[in-house]
């Protein structure tokens, strides 16, 4: 769900952001018995609103920033609605759907933004029962090599002070967050695993290094530093960024951005 600064980054965000592997896409639908309506929350340009919508009769994707959602595709299965942060049963029910109407809720790289007992309230109200699906998840630094990792790994750690308090969640990759669902478990997992453990996947994006810079700066805490006079990429990180991406400005590399994904049903 995109809040504050996001608005203000939004052609950053939608730029520099990774897209979801189709595996994810996959695994959620695998357990997803009905695919009528999915409720797609904190929707952004749109990108998990997509791939629902291949395979999905409608997708209603929400969000409370207008910008991030000028941005997204269009497809005439999906609506878009920018909301208030706070939605009341009435509003929930006019915008999305009535009480058991919705097959699957998601939530990408947003649930550390929510108010949890009130949105896990909605949730339960919209969702069917039995077989409703809830599905939210997140990704975590990229990686790219040793030489550029190691650069990164300096800027992240400047940038904690500027990260606010819910990022932890993501630091942890949602696996102590407030989930009352009950979890689906990946196959293959041993005889009594962790059903709370979230499931890994792996997004990849081929960047030149500006895609790359642009992802950071797409950070909030990007953002909020710079509003405090503190640029997280200036002339001398942008320069050690060059070495240790080594060809060229212009070279072309694999960025991988480790998913972490907590599924469950009611």
């Amino acid at each position: 769900m995109a809040i504050g600064s996001y608005d203000r980054q939004a052609l950053e965000y939608v730029n520099g952001r990774p897209q979801y592997p189709p595996q994810l896409f996959s695994f959620i639908a695998k357990h997803s018995p009905h695919r009528r309506l999915a409720w797609d929350v904190g929707t952004g340009s749109g990108q998990a609103a997509l791939a629902l919508s291949e395979m999905f009769e409608r997708v209603i994707a929400t969000d409370v920033s207008e910008q991030q959602i000028s941005y997204a595709p269009r497809r005439p299965n999906i609506t878009y609605a920018v909301t208030a942060r706070a939605m009341s049963l009435q509003e929930l029910e006019s915008t999305v759907g009535e009480e058991g109407s919705v097959d699957l809720v998601t939530v990408a790289q947003a649930l550390h933004w929510l108010d949890l007992d009130t949105f896990y309230g909605h949730v339960k109200h919209v969702l069917r029962k039995p077989g409703g699906v809830f599905a939210a998840w997140c990704y975590r630094e990229p990686v790219v090599n040793p030489s550029v990792d190691c650069v990164f790994e300096e800027v992240f750690r400047a940038s904690v002070a500027f990260w606010d308090p819910p990022r932890k969640m993501v630091d942890e990759g949602y696996a102590t967050v407030c989930f009352p669902f009950r979890s689906v478990v990946q196959e293959g997992s041993e005889e009594g695993a962790s059903t709370t453990a979230p499931i890994k996947f792996w997004a990849k994006k081929e960047m030149g290094l500006e895609p790359y810079l642009n992802y950071m700066r797409s950070w909030h805490a990007y953002q909020k530093a710079k509003a405090t006079g503190v640029d997280l990429l200036d002339e001398q990180t942008v320069a050690r960024f060059k070495d240790a991406w080594a060809e060229s400005e212009n070279d072309v590399k694999t960025v991988s951005f480790p998913v972490f994904l907590r599924i469950g049903v009611v």
